[in-house]
């Protein structure tokens, strides 16, 4: 009998046993391919030599060390690394745990930035519904995954949302990209005149949305509209790439897909690849210069942020990503993917859309593709095909809720960048199995 609380009581687990490139194992030997990198965290795949051994280094050299005491060679490495990669204006960076703290540090830091330059009414926040940002308070308060917010709603904090960029669901018939692009960013502007501009703080969005609608990108040019309309009104500009980001879509940072740089970008998963928990918050010049102007500090802070052993797994990831040169695999093997999977879904009776971008794909799964009426909820057809996924060897990472939290299923495909074609081939040709076995019997 286990003594951990896990994420469902009384859940029949496998115990992983080890992993190696791809693959994960269980504890009677049974590999399993893993094509969601867990939840997009393992870029690099299990068990990569050159990032045990920087590890192996950094604990002969120095596990820990608080920071309100030091800093540490590894740590400013990490941030030097990191800098010189980010977008435009995104000059330094804050280390914590975890993609939540990430978020959590952000929406501090663009409340401090307001108060340090005399302006404290600005404490709004707008996001997007269908969007996770986290489950910390903070983040889940600002998320707009209704199904994870319910029974907390009354400990979280006022925000605001606004429907996403989310073209399979909310573009209108003969509406062409560009003008559903401009309809759908037009719902920000229309939200902060009617909060009042001077009241509004920052407005919150993934460049892809991830884990609660599997891998929604925006429409061409809406981003660069969302950054004019923040531009015009004083607001901050977070994105959340936690899940999306550290080259998942193709380039380090999906917003560079976008053409835009934000004031604040928060990153996790793929930035340790699961070898440490690490996560990262980038700050504008403007926002650190505020601080350093006003109060001289940040005024914030968690026990493990800079850890250095945590800071040694990412800069070894990141070294390993850049050597290899793993951003060209992932464009490759993303349009082989995307391509696979049109493929063996493009006409499926059940199969509504394939989206997505680079090494970071959805499909949405419908009861009828001609209406994209969902499934019944109740026939949980997300965990059927992560069960006969698992079945077959392989796992992805299916999700209920997609339309508005508590309807629609999806499945997401996040596997490490390390892939070759013939593993995409496997995973495509398992998935299309589970998929049709998990409707048969919801049937």
């Amino acid at each position: 009998m286990t003594r951990i609380l896990h994420r469902q009581i009384n859940a029949n687990l496998r115990v992983a046993s080890g992993g190696k490139g791809v693959e994960l194992f269980d504890q009677d030997g049974r590999g399993y391919i893993d094509a969601s990198g867990g939840a997009a965290v393992s870029c690099l795949g299990h068990g990569h030599p050159d990032v045990i051994a920087a590890l192996h280094a950094q604990a002969d050299k120095l596990a820990y060390a608080h920071t309100s005491f030091f800093t540490s060679e590894v740590a400013e490495a990490l941030a030097d690394r990191l800098v010189a990669d980010a977008p435009a204006g995104l000059d330094y960076v804050y280390f914590v745990s975890g993609g939540s703290e990430a978020v959590e540090a952000a929406l501090k830091m663009a409340r401090q930035y307001f108060v340090e330059t005399g302006q404290p009414q600005r404490a709004k926040i707008i996001a997007r519904r269908q969007s996770y940002h986290g489950n910390t308070l903070g983040a889940l308060a600002t998320g707009g995954n209704e199904w994870r917010r319910a029974q907390f709603k009354p400990l979280l904090a006022e925000t605001h949302h606004i429907d996403p960029c989310y073209a399979y669901r909310y573009r209108e018939a003969g509406e062409s990209e560009a003008e559903y692009g401009a309809r759908a960013a037009q719902a920000l502007e229309d939200k902060i005149l009617e909060l009042g501009s001077e009241t509004v703080m920052a407005f919150v969005a993934e460049p892809v949305v991830g884990a609660t609608a599997g891998a929604v990108p925006a429409v061409p040019g809406y981003f660069r509209r969302i950054r004019e309309i923040c531009d015009r009104y004083g607001v901050l500009l977070l994105l959340d790439e936690v899940m999306c980001g550290m080259g998942r879509t193709g380039t380090l940072h999906a917003c560079e897909q976008d053409g835009i740089a934000p004031d604040l970008l928060t990153i996790a998963k793929g930035l340790g690849g699961g070898y440490q928990p690490i996560g990262a918050t980038f700050l504008s010049a403007k926002i650190y210069e505020a601080f350093a102007q006003g109060s001289g500090l940040f005024q914030h802070g968690h026990t493990y942020i800079c850890h250095p052993m945590a800071c040694a797994a990412a800069l070894a990831v990141q070294e390993v990503i850049a050597r290899d040169r793993l951003l060209d695999n992932v464009k490759a093997m993303g349009a082989h993917l995307s391509r696979r999977l049109g493929e063996r879904f493009g006409n499926h009776p059940h199969v509504g859309d394939i989206r997505g971008r680079g090494l970071f794909m959805g499909l949405e799964v419908v009861e009828d593709r001609g209406t994209k009426t969902p499934f019944d909820p109740a026939l949980k057809l997300h965990a059927r095909i992560k069960r006969e996924a698992m079945n077959r060897g392989l796992a992805v990472y299916p999700a209920g809720g997609t339309l508005d939290g508590a309807r629609g299923d999806h499945v997401l495909l996040a596997p490490p960048f390390i892939i070759d074609a013939a593993t995409v081939d496997t995973v495509v040709e398992r998935l299309g199995e589970a998929v049709d076995v998990a409707i048969a019997q919801a049937a």
